[in-house]
Formats: C-alpha cells, structure tokens, sequence
C-alpha cells in the first residue's frame, strides 16, 4: 500500500473529528492581549486555558524587558548550536540561577520542553539499564521510554505498592549487571492536578538503589515556599537526583532546564543531540526568562494571588456539587459524564452564551462516557472571572444531566 493511501484512511482518534472540531474545540484561535479575557470568535470570554500562572505573560515589566532585548540583540544572536558558537555568559548566567533555585548544582537550557525531556531521558539510559515511569506520565516521558532499548516498567498512577512491585523486577534485573535503575515521575499531573508521590517513591531510594527523574513542568513557580516547584513542597529536594522543568507554564516563554549534580549535567551538556545539534536559544528569549525568573523570586504576591484564585474558583466549584478529583494544585480538572457529542454541545454552549473559555477533554484522551473540563487559574484572573465562571458551570452542569446536549447534531463551525 502507498504510505500516503494508508495515512490518509485512518486519521487517527483525533484527527477523525477534524472536519467539524478544527479551529473550535481542536486549534481554536483566542485573540487579544493575553490575560484572564480574551476574544474568541469575535466574543469576549473568561479565559481558563492558558498555563500562564504567575500572570508574567503581559506583565509591563516583561513587556518592556522582551522589547529592549529584542531591540539590543535582534533574532538571531547568538547563531549556531551552543557547543561551537552559540554560547554566551547570560545562557550560563540563567542556568546556574535555575539550578541554585531548585537547589542543585549546575543547569543546562533546553530549546523545548518536550524535547527537552525525551533527549535527556533516551541519553540517560543505556540498553543495561530499566526505568520504572507513572502510568500516567506526559506524553514526552511515554515518548521517550518507548524510544528505550532496555526493559521498562510502568507503575500505576501514584500507587507506591505497584511501583515497589515494578522495583523489585528491576532490581531483579540490574543486579549483578552493569545496569541501573531510573523512576520517572512528574511533580504535577497536568491532566488531574494531583502532585507525584515524591516523598514515599524517595523512602523507597535506599532499597532499591534507583536514581529519580521529575518532570515538574506545572510545579515550578507555583508550588514551594519559594516557588521551587513538587520537590521543595514536599521537602525532599536532596533526594530528586534530576530536575527538570519547561518555560511554558509559570514562566510564560518557551525552552526549559535540567538541574543535577555537576557532573551528571556535564554529561547530558556533551550527550544530547537535541542540544548539541540545535541552534542556541535566542539572546531576547534568555534575557526574557532572566527578568521572568526575577519576577518569580522577588514578588511573592503574585504566587499569593495565584493560590486566592485557585482556592476561590475550586472551591466554589465543590460547593455546587461538581467534582473535582484529588487535585492539590493550581490545575483543576472539572469531571463530567457524557458523550463527544455531548461535550461538544456544552463546550460551544460555554463559549457562546456564557463567555467561558476553557479545555476539553474527551474519548480517546480518557474513557470513553467521560468529560473532563480543564481551568487552569492564573494570578490575574479576578473575583468577577470566577463567579462568572461558577455561574455558567451551574447552568451548563444542569443541561448536561437533564439530557439537554443529547440530540445535539456536530457541524462544521466557521
């Protein structure tokens, strides 16, 4: 069969829903200054979809910080890849910063999160060695352990029994052999909002003799004392042996980094091909995160704000009878039943006439029956944002469980 023949019959479980969710509910298009309001079809909505925490993704001071770097630096300083001509003192200046922050020895920058993690994860492990991931890991760690040619073991979703069980094949493995063992878990589950098990997988370290990796990409800035993220929250930073975090969420740019002990960062530093072969990150983006990252650290009310917000906005949603799981972040997940068509309808019955934007989550991303809306607070949302939303969860809540959305027909939305 020709390649094209064979992808274009099967467009995959999302991609069969393109003609009637694309540029709506898949890619859809918001418009306007970013905050806590903006556009959406010509329409002023509530914003809930985006994952800027902190508010620092129009902040003025960033704003003018992104400009006078751009302006100084242009693009394309520096070009090339770090190790042959894209270094600079302010790429080192950022990383050491990061690393000191979450309390390790060194840093390393990455172009992006998702790469990020599957290049450090496929350097990391040889063919000798086993990694024992969440279930319900990022799709970047799922990529990554799939990419591994040694033995892998998933455990289920925060369960500390089924990881010891997974452990303890391992180890069976390992033993003798030139072969270690790396758990691979995340600060924050971005879907359901609940913190990994980082203090029960760390009692479990001296056992077993595994080294532990946390993709903490929604626990940074948001989570610790001083926003250092799942680890500093649950205090055992000494004990997570590689950080990792993306710039995408509380930070409000692109990129990431990996943090560890001097040495093991060395290593990823002259292993990575996705570093050592990709164009350093561009001068305004990294004095960008340097005034970002200032900002995270020396204005504490944001973070405060932030956590007003989300204790706001959950537990009014508790209090009219909606469930929210085991979130114990910012990320809240609102969990419903029903169908795709179904949630379609609310989704669109949301957006137009009560001016709510927020994600959708449905079959194959999750069972099939479920719906999951996803609200993601930031610091600049505000009393009215969060009883508008309430509101309009109360009306929509009540339509879906009278039967309202059944008959609902999909179309093509322009």
């Amino acid at each position: 069969m020709d390649l094209f023949d064979r992808i274009l019959k099967q467009a995959g479980p999302l991609g069969k829903y393109a003609e009637v969710a694309e540029g709506y509910y898949m890619f859809p298009q918001l418009e306007g200054e970013l905050g806590n309001r903006m556009k959406f079809k010509g329409k002023e909505v509530v914003c809930w979809s985006i994952n800027n925490y902190l508010g620092l993704a129009n902040h003025p001071e960033v704003r003018q910080e992104d400009a006078e770097a751009a302006a100084r630096w242009g693009f394309a300083y520096p070009m090339g890849a770090r190790m042959m001509s894209g270094e600079t003192t302010q790429h080192q200046k950022l990383e050491q910063q990061l690393a000191t922050h979450v309390g390790k020895e060194a840093g390393l920058l990455v172009n992006y999160g998702y790469q990020g993690v599957l290049s450090a994860i496929d350097t990391l492990l040889s063919r000798h060695d086993v990694v024992v991931y969440d279930a319900e890991s990022h799709a970047c760690i799922v990529d990554a352990v799939r990419m591994h040619m040694g033995k892998r073991f998933a455990f289920t979703h925060n369960d500390i029994g089924s990881l010891e069980k997974c452990l303890e094949r391992a180890k069976r493995l390992t033993d003798g052999t030139e072969g270690g063992i790396l758990v691979i878990t995340e600060g924050v589950f971005g879907m359901r909002g609940d913190q990994g098990k980082l203090r029960e997988i760390c009692t479990l370290k001296e056992k077993y003799g595994f080294r532990l990796f946390i993709d903490d990409a929604h626990g940074f800035g948001m989570l610790g004392a001083t926003g250092a993220g799942a680890a500093e929250e649950q205090g055992v930073t000494d004990d997570v042996d590689i950080y990792f975090s993306t710039f995408a969420k509380s930070m409000a740019l692109i990129g990431g980094f990996l943090a560890g002990r001097k040495e093991v960062i060395q290593f990823l530093k002259y292993n990575m091909r996705s570093q050592i072969f990709a164009k350093s990150l561009p001068m305004p983006l990294v004095e960008g995160l340097l005034k970002r990252f200032e900002l995270l650290k020396t204005r504490p009310e944001l973070r405060e704000k932030l956590w007003y917000n989300v204790n706001k906005l959950q537990n009014g949603l508790k209090e009219r009878g909606f469930d929210i799981g085991d979130t114990n972040t910012c990320v809240t997940p609102v969990y419903m039943h029903g169908e795709v068509e179904e949630a379609m309808a609310l989704v669109k019955d949301m957006r137009e006439n009560y001016g709510v934007f927020c994600s959708i989550v449905v079959y194959p991303v999750i069972p099939k029956g479920m719906i999951i809306l996803r609200l993601i607070p930031t610091a600049v949302h505000t009393d009215e944002d969060i009883e508008q939303t309430l509101e309009a969860f109360t009306a929509v809540g009540a339509k879906l469980k009278s039967g309202e959305y059944k008959n609902w027909v999909p179309e093509v939305i322009a």
